[in-house]
C-alpha cells in the first residue's frame, strides 16, 4: 500500500497583528441619552499596571442635578480583575451618596458577582457629633428620644449578660477558664500596689477627722471604733471599687474598643460565636471574684492607717487593737462585702457596655474608656446610696 507524500500549504500572516484587548488602556465614555438617564461605557483592559480611567473627571459630571439614573455597560471590556470591581464600587458608592440610580449592563458576571458582594452590607457611618456633645442643639423631644435609646440599648446589654450567665449555669456557654484566670490575674494582684496606698491614707484621712471632734471631749480612743466601722461598711469596700473604676474599667472599655476597631468582634460573631459569652462574662466574674479579696486588703490596710494617726495622739497599739477588736462585728463586714460584689458587677458590665458598643476609630476608643469610668463611678453612688438605705431600713 502506498502512502502519498506531504500536502503542500501554504500559511497566510498578515501584514499587522490586531492588538489584543490586553494592550487597549482602559477607558470610559459618558454620554447622556436624555434628561435623566447617562450611560457610561467602559472599555479596553481594567488590569493591575494599566493605565485606568480617572473616576475624579467622571464625578464631576456626575451631578444630582444633571443625572437621576445612570448605566453601565461593559459589552467592550477586556481582561479585568480587582481595578474594574475598585472603580464599580467607587460608581455604586458616589451614586448612593448623590441619590442617582445605578444599574448595569453586559458586565462581566464576575465582576457581577464581586460587585454585588461588596455592596450587600452598608458601610459603617460614624456620627457627625461625638458623643461629649451629644446634647447641643437638641430639642426636649430629641433629648427624650435619645435617653429612651440609651436606657434600650443598657437593657438589652443587660439581657445578653444574664442570658449568656443562664447558658453558662446550664454548661452550654462559650466562656473559656482561662480567660477567667487572665482577667483575674490582670484585676487582682496587678491592683495591690494603687489599693494599699489608697486604703492606708484613707484610713489616716478617716483617723484625722475623726480625732479633731473626739478630743473635745476627750474620747480620743474611739478613733479606733471610727476608723473600724467606717472602712469595713463604707470607704474600703467604695475607694477600691472607684480605683478599680479608673483602672480595670476603663482597661476592658479600651480592650474591646479596639477590637471593635480591628473588626475581631464581628470576627468572633462570623465563627458563631456570642461576644457576651467570650469576651464580656469572663471579664464580670474575674473582677466579681477579685473584688471582695481586694475589700479585705483595702479594709486591713484602712485599720492600718487610721492606727498610725493614733500612735501619734497617743493612743498606745494595745488600746487600739483592743478598740478595734470591740468595734468589728459580722454585719459590718458583710454589708462591706455586699457593697464589693454589687460594685464589682457594675464597674464590668459600664466597662464592657462601652467597650462593645465603642466605635471604629481610635477617638471612639478614647470616648468609650472615658464613658466607662464616669458611668462606673455614678452607678457606684447611686448603688452605695441604695444599699445604706436597704441597710438602714433592715437594721442592719
Amino acid at each position: 500500500m502506498a502512502f502519498p507524500g506531504p500536502i503542500p500549504y501554504t500559511l497566510a500572516i498578515p501584514d499587522k497583528l490586531p492588538t489584543p484587548m490586553s494592550d487597549a488602556p482602559a477607558g470610559l465614555r459618558l454620554a447622556r441619552q436624555n434628561d435623566k438617564d447617562a450611560l457610561l461605557e467602559l472599555s479596553g483592559g481594567w488590569v493591575q499596571g494599566s493605565k485606568a480611567a480617572d473616576f475624579a473627571s467622571l464625578r464631576e459630571q456626575l451631578q444630582p442635578g444633571t443625572h437621576t439614573r445612570l448605566l453601565i455597560d461593559g459589552t467592550a471590556l477586556g481582561p479585568w480583575d480587582s481595578t474594574l470591581v475598585a472603580f464599580l464600587l467607587q460608581c455604586h458608592n458616589h451614586c448612593a451618596q448623590e441619590g442617582i440610580e445605578l444599574t448595569t449592563r453586559n458586565l462581566p458576571p464576575g465582576a457581577e458577582r464581586l460587585l454585588a458582594l461588596a455592596t450587600a452590607v452598608a458601610p459603617h457611618q460614624q456620627p457627625a457629633a461625638s458623643r461629649g456633645s451629644w446634647l447641643a442643639g437638641l430639642s426636649p423631644r430629641q433629648l427624650f428620644g435619645k435617653a429612651v435609646g440609651a436606657v434600650r440599648e443598657s437593657l438589652a446589654f443587660t439581657g445578653e449578660v444574664s442570658i449568656a450567665l443562664a447558658r453558662l449555669v446550664t454548661g452550654k456557654s462559650n466562656t473559656r477558664f482561662q480567660d477567667f484566670r487572665h482577667f483575674a490575674y490582670q484585676a487582682g494582684p496587678d491592683a495591690l500596689g494603687i489599693i494599699s496606698l489608697t486604703s492606708v491614707l484613707v484610713g489616716m484621712i478617716l483617723a484625722y477627722l475623726g480625732a479633731v471632734q473626739l478630743e473635745q471631749f476627750g474620747a480620743g480612743v474611739y478613733v479606733a471604733n471610727l476608723v473600724s466601722i467606717g472602712v469595713l461598711r463604707e470607704m474600703g469596700a467604695l475607694m477600691t471599687a472607684v480605683v478599680m473604676a479608673g483602672r480595670t474599667g476603663a482597661a476592658y472599655a479600651a480592650q474591646l474598643g479596639t477590637m471593635q476597631t480591628n473588626e475581631e468582634i464581628d470576627a468572633i460573631t462570623t465563627l458563631g460565636v456570642s461576644p457576651v459569652e467570650f469576651l464580656v462574662i469572663p471579664r464580670i466574674l474575674a473582677l466579681m471574684a477579685v473584688m471582695p479579696l481586694l475589700t479585705l486588703y483595702a479594709n486591713l490596710l484602712g485599720i492600718v492607717g487610721g492606727g498610725v494617726v493614733a500612735g501619734g495622739m497617743g493612743i498606745s497599739p494595745l488600746q487600739y487593737i483592743s478598740q478595734t477588736e470591740h468595734a468589728l462585728a459580722v454585719n459590718h463586714l458583710a454589708v462591706g462585702l455586699a457593697k464589693s460584689v454589687v460594685f464589682a458587677a457594675l464597674i464590668a458590665v459600664a466597662g464592657c457596655r462601652a467597650g462593645i458598643n465603642s466605635g471604629r476609630s481610635s477617638a471612639a476608643v478614647g470616648q468609650a474608656a472615658t464613658e466607662a469610668v464616669v458611668t462606673a463611678i455614678v452607678y457606684l453612688i447611686v448603688a452605695d446610696a441604695a444599699i445604706n438605705i436597704l441597710c438602714q431600713q433592715l437594721h442592719i
